[in-house]
């Protein structure tokens, strides 16, 4: 069958990447796509905010089944309009996608079927922000209550950081439409893992464990960012602890969404706190993680179109999933200036270096020009590499992402850092 990825990140490039492996695909396409799609892909130029023209595309390349990687054409409905067009498609329903596209009703379904999540304050006017926040016990969490590409998510430590964070959305537009209502929340402690299911509605797949770096700096210092590095499986979640999230988390949220006259089809990613009172939920995700993906699909033994496919037809219960027992690390390699505004256009050297080193190296801000590859975006390349054992995965991925440099790259030092303390401790 033909095949169309949407998106340009590392998550589709990885997403590329293994369906390529498929004998159930036969010509695969990538829209946008990046530098290193192109090498698994054929990059296509079609306007994936316009459904008409992505429509267009399918039916004039027979394209029979289409994969959404990112969560803004979910958001508005891609979904919902590729299937009146009787084109298969791997992704939740807009009603579905509402999740991850607004933290109020995410939070709202929490609240009604009693799914465990910080405590929180919805306001849409600013001096009432203001107030609340003055009186406020700190730290908390500021919300964009829409998508903001990862940054819509302020800890504040204090009420001046909070009430110029609340200001910045309600009031100045930073986040235009996304924040025009905002969450105040507890600020939850403990350790943060993401959960990743398959499902087509009634039957649920988990997908291999993962953590990932949302700080930009060492030691989990400066600001949030789309994610620095990751690492898969993660330790902390065992058997009983999965089991738990599944039956207290996982399992309602799909039941309650069903009762809402939901039915969810896809990846559904829950971001959790392991807190002293037990596991609460940050946020919900309506696609796959990034870079979660890159240390995830690696670790896939089992065909992904196989899996797409039975999910979009609701025949995910006949299909089961078998990993590599190996583990997993992605470290990212950002443009100077990330995550605040960022430089473009620097050549890259040394990508076929590090794969020489056994490195998987999956693009994001990437583009190819006639003489090479140069950085387009904030996070650049994705450094993966698997091993026996954390330390040693670790290690190969570091040894590989040092071949690489291009002007103002910067990465973390400290990927999985928690990982290789249990393992020490």
């Amino acid at each position: 069958m033909n095949v169309l990825v949407i998106g340009s990140g590392g998550r589709e490039h990885v997403i590329c990447w293994k369906l390529k492996q498929s004998e159930k695909v036969d010509k695969l396409y990538c829209a946008p796509g990046n530098g290193g799609t192109a090498s698994c892909a054929e990059n296509v130029d079609v306007n994936t905010d316009e459904h008409k023209d992505i429509i267009k595309f399918c039916k004039d390349k027979n394209v029979e089944f289409v994969v959404v990687g990112p969560e803004a054409p979910l958001a508005i409905g891609i979904t919902d309009n590729l299937e009146k067009e009787d084109i298969a498609v791997f992704g939740p329903s807009y009603a579905a996608a509402r999740m991850e596209s607004s933290k109020i009703f995410s939070k709202e379904i929490m609240g009604k079927y009693n799914i465990p999540t910080a405590g929180f304050r919805i306001f849409d006017n600013f001096k009432m922000a203001e107030e609340y926040l003055k009186g406020a016990e700190m730290p908390v969490v500021v919300k964009a209550y829409g998508l903001a590409a990862g940054k819509g998510v302020i800890i504040a430590k204090d009420a001046e950081t909070a009430i110029a964070s609340a200001r910045d959305m309600l009031q100045d537009k930073k986040f235009g439409r996304a924040g025009e209502k905002i969450i105040i929340e507890e600020f939850l402690e403990g350790e943060e893992v993401s959960i990743l299911v398959v499902t087509d509605g009634d039957a649920i797949r988990p997908l291999a464990t993962s953590q990932d770096h949302k700080r930009v700096g060492d030691g989990d210092s400066g600001p949030n960012t789309g994610g620095m590095g990751a690492y898969s499986p993660a330790p902390v979640i065992g058997e009983e602890l999965f089991e738990e999230i599944e039956h207290a988390i996982i399992k309602p949220t799909l039941e309650g969404l069903k009762k809402e006259g939901i039915i969810y089809k896809g990846i559904l990613y829950a971001g959790l706190m392991i807190t002293e009172d037990g596991i609460k939920v940050l946020e919900y995700n309506v696609r796959f993680g990034d870079p979660e993906t890159q240390v995830i699909l690696p670790r896939l033994k089992t065909d992904l179109a196989e899996i797409f496919l039975a999910t979009a037809k609701g025949k995910l219960s006949e299909v089961d999933l078998e990993w590599d027992g190996r583990e997993c690390v992605c470290v990212v390699l950002a443009a100077e200036g990330y995550p605040g505004e960022y430089r473009k256009g620097e050549r890259i050297s040394g990508i076929e270096e590090a794969e020489k080193e056994g490195a998987l190296v999956f693009h994001a801000g990437t583009e190819k020009r006639s003489d090479g590859i140069y950085s387009s975006g904030g996070r650049v390349l994705n450094v993966v590499c698997l091993g026996d054992g954390i330390n040693d995965a670790v290690e190969k991925t570091y040894k590989a992402a040092s071949k690489i440099s291009f002007t103002g790259m910067h990465y973390r030092k400290d990927i999985a850092y928690r990982a290789m303390a249990r393992v020490k401790g």
